[in-house]
């Protein structure tokens, strides 16, 4: 079995053929390429085995480091982002996963900044001659085996709360090919069912079971071992010897930081679109 959370490696199974219910375009700047899926009927949700949506894959040659974060790969994901969000209403930023495990604390980095406005009294914002700051929550709900809850009954509970417009998920992605990590943002409007990457499906986050908008971004951190055993002997093994073992680059702690402050730099200026870069970085990033 292929096993790839990218809708983009999906539709790269089937390169000779058309499929019914899958469009696809792309487009590019000088330092970035996206390519949009869309699967619009249940038959594309067969032929990808991905739910309707819009999945948009952005490869870039690495991620930026602080120094160059306002090149083309932040801009070109700020207005990706900015274009799924509502316009109005607070936000909810979810950063999925486990801080203690390299690959998969990409979602707790970006936790860590985002800039949160949701608490900040309108007379203090006035007091400190701020523009208008969009309502902001954020939350770093940790993982079902340290918390005993559910992660979307965490966020479905907090969302009944705030009455947020809008939820915006970060996690880690397991994909088919090693090429992809430390390139690769996967953005889409079908939401995320966290642990699906690694063969441990939890209760799914969508428009469906949360009744408002939910967008997922994430990267690929990890490859499964028995996939890549398949590409390198061009054969599909059923070795299950291989089922839970995963693969990671030896630098995963710079690719996920890398990808940490490109992906929260982006959320906080699509957010915040009456701030400039310059105080985002002083307020927010690290």
């Amino acid at each position: 079995m292929i096993r790839t959370d990218l809708a983009l490696e999906k539709r790269e199974m089937h390169p000779e053929s058309e499929l019914p219910g899958v469009i696809v375009s792309q487009s590019e700047n000088e330092d970035c390429k996206a390519t949009v899926i869309e699967i619009i009927s249940p038959e594309g949700e067969k032929s990808l085995g991905k739910s309707k949506g819009k999945y948009i894959t952005l490869e870039m040659d690495t991620y930026p480091d602080i120094s160059a974060l306002s090149d083309g790969r932040h801009t070109m994901l700020r207005d990706i982002i900015a274009s799924l969000v509502p316009e109005k209403g607070t936000v909810l930023v979810a950063g999925l996963g486990n801080g203690d495990i390299t690959p998969d604390a990409v979602g707790p980095l970006c936790a860590e900044r985002i800039f949160a406005t949701r608490h900040i009294p309108e007379d203090t914002k006035r007091e400190l001659s701020l523009p208008y700051l969009r309502s902001v929550a954020v939350i770093s709900p940790g993982v079902t085996g340290k918390t005993g809850i559910e992660t979307g009954e965490i966020i479905a509970g907090i969302k009944e709360k705030i009455k947020p417009s809008c939820i915006i998920l970060i996690d880690a992605l397991a994909a088919r090919s090693l090429t992809r990590l430390g390139n690769t943002v996967q953005i889409s409007n079908s939401g995320i069912e966290p642990g699906s990457g690694v063969g441990n499906r939890r209760f799914a986050i969508n428009e469906q079971t949360m009744g408002i908008p939910v967008i997922a971004i994430g990267i690929p951190t990890v490859v499964d071992a028995a996939t890549m055993a398949s590409d390198i002997t061009g054969r599909e093994t059923d070795n299950t010897e291989y089922s839970n073992m995963f693969v990671t680059p030896k630098d995963t702690d710079m690719i996920v930081l890398g990808a940490a402050r490109l992906i929260s730099f982006s959320i906080n200026c699509a957010l915040q679109k009456e701030l400039g870069e310059e105080e985002i970085m002083s307020l927010a990033m690290q």
